[in-house]
Formats: C-alpha cells, structure tokens, sequence
C-alpha cells in the first residue's frame, strides 16, 4: 500500500514554470513505476509522463521538450519539472504509482497505475 500527495500546483502566466512533487508514503519506492496523468475540463484524464525504477522515461507527444519528469528514491519523492507552460497544461494533475518489483518497464495508461493522489490544480493564464 502506498499513499500519494501531490503538490505545487498553482496559477502561472503562459511561458512560465511549475515543478510539481508526488510525495509517496510506505514502503519501498524504488519498487514502483510512477506516472503523471491530468485531467482538463471537459476532457478525459490523460497520460502527461512516466518513469521507471531506473530513471527510463517517456512523454506524451504535447509535452515532450517541455516537460521533465524525475524522481528521488532517498526521498520516496516524484517530480515533474513544467517549462514553457501554455493554456493548454491547464488541468488537475496526478500522479499515479505501480507496484513493478524488479521490473524497469515504464507504464502510459491509467489502468495500469495502482494507486493515485489526489491531484493539484495547474492553470496557465495567456
């Protein structure tokens, strides 16, 4: 079991920057895939980054350049580094985590994900 709080959302003008955090509870970290997905209005959740127990990682294509997803296993802690934010990031972001073992495979889609935080409201003003 493990237990998720998003953090670091905000308000920001376009062009601007947010790091977000997923701070994790329980044990072995290191031992989870974890992903970030958001969900906009009107719209379905969709997949925004992931990354594996090694650091391997992939993007959505409406991200990819812009976005950095990382993680810090000492500190059982995910990020997502946002650059270059538009109107268009503007969505509840969360971020979602897979019990993997040993595996170094990355996971897209949300029915994969296990456990899931709360979210944190991201809005870019133009």
């Amino acid at each position: 079991q493990v237990q998720l709080v998003e953090s670091g959302g905000g308000l920001v003008q376009a062009g601007g920057s947010l790091r977000l955090s997923c701070a994790a509870s329980g044990r072995a970290f290191n031992n989870y895939a974890m992903g970030w997905f958001r969900l906009a209005p009107g719209k379905e959740r969709d997949f925004v980054a992931a990354i594996a127990r090694n650091g391997g990682n992939t993007y959505a294509a409406s991200v990819k350049g812009r976005f950095t997803i990382s993680r810090d296993n000492a500190k059982s802690t995910v990020y997502l580094q946002m650059n270059s934010l538009k109107p268009e990031d503007t969505a509840v972001y969360y971020c979602a985590a897979k019990a993997v073992g040993y595996s170094d495979i990355v996971y897209s889609t949300e029915d994969k994900y296990d456990y899931w935080g709360q979210g944190t409201q991201v809005t870019v003003s133009s």
